[in-house]
């Protein structure tokens, strides 16, 4: 990776831009640098320093944990560090969106996204790609924590299931005894949603791969195939669950975080090749990812980031179906509810914006464990993975040295079913585990 050392990646920042970064820390309840979209001038405007390039072209999915990109964009924090023609667009589906990677902006796809922290590694390592051709990746950011669901179509109402579902395998096997398949939504073959959908079914005793069918629908069409009886269960991200609660098509069995607390969940990734090509730029819109990320965090600011969301340009549901969850209320439509609950999606705080290699390990090896990668594949975090950019990016927003992590890893994780996830030995996770391809 000479091509994008930290020597040439490092960005002076101008005093006048730091001056307006009063940044309070990755922990803690929503601190951040005000953000204006008129106070601060281009970062470096001027100087050698200035990004290569004061365009890029960024893709995003209608759900909420894209708001870093959109606020990025609306607040004008693109602009504010030199990259004054940044675009935002929205993507039909995350198949789309791995088109538009593969193409590249200069033959009218992407540079970079939102995405499906797994759909990364599969493209660098050619497994989702025409002709498998590699299309390395960089991750330089984590854009969220927690904050997505698995909702259950209101046939199985009385069921109720949760987490621990009891009756699920039950209900399961008696289907299949009838001729009938219970009929599972993700959003891409082994993608964040795809993966949590798996781990609740295999922790209920019941096969993914023989139990039951598992069928791909993008995120904002998963609420009217409900409606349409085409599935029975769906795992996506907010505000789809809530919009399925709204209107009374559902319910939902769990809020991701119940399966695994502060789980790791979407990334922004850009091309290898324009970050190696444009090193100060991709800083830039480094920078300005995270300082949304920020301001997404406030308290104070989610009315108007969800107000900024709901029209037909970025996500196309009310206001109303994100806000609440994203303050932490949660009513699951059968009853159940959880108030101002740490399980909201967080985008800054407790550390959710650094990506931990330790997390995209545990990615690599649940795929791993369903047929996509083998182990060999794990040495592809160290490559994917650009932490060291990330915490470069901190420094210049003068964040707290005591706040940026020094470890790569966040250690063992514990998920609801008790199995814990070590990740110095992956093959151990993989050896305990009943149910698994691999």
């Amino acid at each position: 990776m000479a091509n994008f050392s930290r020597r040439k990646f490092l960005l002076t920042v101008g005093a006048t831009a730091a001056g307006t970064m009063l940044v309070h820390g990755c922990s803690g309840g929503g601190s951040s640098p005000s953000t204006s979209s008129s106070s601060a001038p281009a970062v470096n405007s001027g100087t050698g320093d200035s990004p290569e390039v004061d365009k890029v072209t960024l893709g995003f999915i209608a759900l909420t944990d894209s708001a870093p990109l959109i606020i990025a964009k609306e607040k004008k924090l693109f602009e504010k560090y030199g990259l004054k023609n940044a675009e935002v667009k929205k993507q039909t589906s995350w198949a789309s969106t791995r088109d538009n990677l593969e193409l590249g902006s200069d033959k009218g796809g992407l540079d970079g996204a939102h995405i499906l922290t797994p759909m990364s590694y599969m493209l660098s390592a050619g497994k989702i790609t025409k002709g498998n051709v590699k299309i390395p990746m960089y991750i330089l950011a984590r854009l969220n924590t927690d904050g997505q669901g698995i909702s259950i179509s209101n046939d199985y109402a009385d069921l109720k299931f949760e987490a621990k579902a009891d009756k699920l395998k039950a209900k399961i096997d008696e289907m299949k005894a009838a001729g009938k398949k219970f009929q599972c939504a993700v959003t891409f073959p082994g993608g964040t949603h795809d993966l949590w959908m798996r781990y609740w079914l295999a922790a209920n005793g019941v096969n993914p791969d023989e139990d039951v069918d598992i069928k791909v629908i993008p995120p904002p069409q998963m609420v009217a195939n409900m409606e349409t009886k085409a599935m029975d269960a769906f795992c996506v991200g907010e505000p789809w669950n809530q919009r399925l609660v709204t209107k009374k098509l559902g319910y939902n069995a769990v809020t991701t975080g119940e399966l695994w607390k502060g789980h790791p969940e979407k990334s922004f990734t850009l091309r290898k090749d324009w970050a190696d090509k444009n090193p100060k730029a991709a800083k830039a819109v480094l920078m300005a990812i995270m300082e949304a990320q920020m301001w997404c965090d406030k308290d104070e600011n989610k009315v108007e980031m969800c107000k900024l969301m709901e029209g037909d340009t970025y996500v196309k549901a009310p206001s109303a179906d994100i806000l609440g969850r994203m303050q932490g209320d949660f009513d699951f439509g059968n009853g159940r509810k959880l108030d101002k609950s740490p399980l909201l999606m967080k985008f800054w705080r407790d550390n959710a914006s650094f990506p931990y290699k330790s997390h995209d390990k545990w990615f690599v090896t649940e795929n791993t464990r369903w047929g996509t990668f083998t182990e060999a594949d794990l040495a592809m975090v160290d490559t994917v993975n650009r932490s060291d950019l990330w915490r470069e990016a901190a420094k210049a927003l003068k964040v707290p040295d005591a706040q940026i992590p020094k470890e790569d890893s966040r250690g063992k994780e514990t998920f609801f079913d008790g199995v814990t996830f070590d990740p110095a030995d992956p093959k151990a996770y993989l050896g305990s585990l009943k149910i698994k391809k691999a």
